[in-house]
């Protein structure tokens, strides 16, 4: 099951950062050319949150069965210099939640504004640091410090 939701977890990013791209985009397209908030615009961002959402689940579910994580847990003095341990014990982990309570925090604001250019303001500014930090912490292939394959196989 481990193996499986591992690569699950790999593959879905990419449809994490399709969509807040996506989501990015279209917030920082309509708040710079003060078009109407469409049910498109909304949709895009109900959905992004929700794929967001749907990730840390999975990503959750992997922390507490990863074997990785449990060596942490469990040797937190030797581990916590350990880079590759430690990333993924506690710092992927705790950027991961931030970023996902930040696309939260955005999404449900956006949500409540009345002025569309404010709809759009608030997911620009919320998702764009947001997908910050997902940026900064995904174990990319290309990553010195700390790096997976940028697809996994099942």
């Amino acid at each position: 099951m481990y193996s499986t939701l591992l690569a699950f977890h790999s593959g879905f990013r990419w449809l994490v950062l399709l969509s807040l791209v996506f989501s990015v985009y279209r917030a920082y397209s309509g708040w710079l050319t003060h078009r109407p908030f469409t049910k498109v615009d909304d949709f895009t961002r109900h959905t992004t949150a929700t794929i967001a959402h749907i990730q840390f689940g999975i990503g959750i579910t992997l922390y507490f069965t990863s074997p990785i994580v449990n060596y942490f847990l469990n040797n937190f003095g030797e581990a916590v210099h350990l880079r590759e341990i430690r990333f993924f014990g506690m710092e992927h982990i705790v950027m991961m939640l931030t970023a996902i309570t930040l696309v939260t925090i955005g999404s449900t604001k956006a949500k409540r504004k009345a002025a569309d250019l404010e709809k759009f303001k608030t997911m620009a500014i919320w998702y764009s640091v947001g997908l910050f930090f997902i940026l900064t912490s995904i174990p990319w292939g290309i990553l010195f410090l700390v790096s997976r394959p940028l697809l996994r196989s099942f």
